[in-house]
């Protein structure tokens, strides 16, 4: 089993090592830093750079770079989405972002996280698990979230918030660890 394989079934695969995983990190980083240089300005050359990022991405997409991640081919956005500046994901295993989703600056997903004992921590291991944000989301700024969430659909994320655990729809949720405090009113 190739350690792409491992990441894909969620067990401890070795990341820092692995030539093709490494190929594959470069190609996207260096995608990345073109859309991350274009000028701001230049909303058609971003509009043509993201896609070539992504596994897929929806129509009516906007991000505001700088914009990171590691391999993009496990990324998959809907339709309306908007992300400021700062987005990183760390897409080791797949991230589904739903329809009409926005997230504010300096966010971070992460798909990746890394074994308790540092006997296989210091030899490269990590593991990854997919991460969904259903539709008619809102993240705010400065939240961080961890592998193996969801996020249910129609929810608030407040700034700051870890989201260490998923969490339901229709949910407004704050804190470190991220809960939810009550329902999103409705109109």
């Amino acid at each position: 089993m190739t350690e792409k394989e491992k990441a894909v079934a969620g067990l401890l695969y070795n990341a820092n090592y692995d030539q093709e995983l490494i190929d594959h990190r470069i190609v996207c980083k260096d995608l990345c830093h073109q859309l991350n240089v274009a000028l701001p300005s230049d909303i058609e050359a971003q509009r043509e750079l993201f896609p070539k990022i992504v596994g897929s991405v929806g129509k009516d997409f906007f991000v505001t770079t700088p914009f990171q991640c590691d391999y993009g081919y496990n990324i998959f956005i809907g339709d309306n989405f908007y992300s400021n500046h700062n987005l990183i994901i760390l897409d080791c295993a797949k991230v589904t972002i739903g329809n009409h989703v926005f997230i504010a600056p300096n966010c971070c997903i992460s798909a990746a996280g890394h074994p308790l004992d540092f006997e296989n921590r210091n030899i490269g291991l990590e593991f990854a698990y997919p991460i969904t944000i259903e539709d008619n989301v809102w993240i705010g700024a400065n939240v961080t979230i961890l592998p193996g969430v969801t996020i249910g659909k129609n929810s608030v994320i407040g700034a700051g918030s870890v989201v260490s655990r998923s969490i339901p729809a229709d949910s407004i949720a704050v804190g470190v660890p991220c809960r939810r405090i009550k329902a999103v009113p409705t109109a």
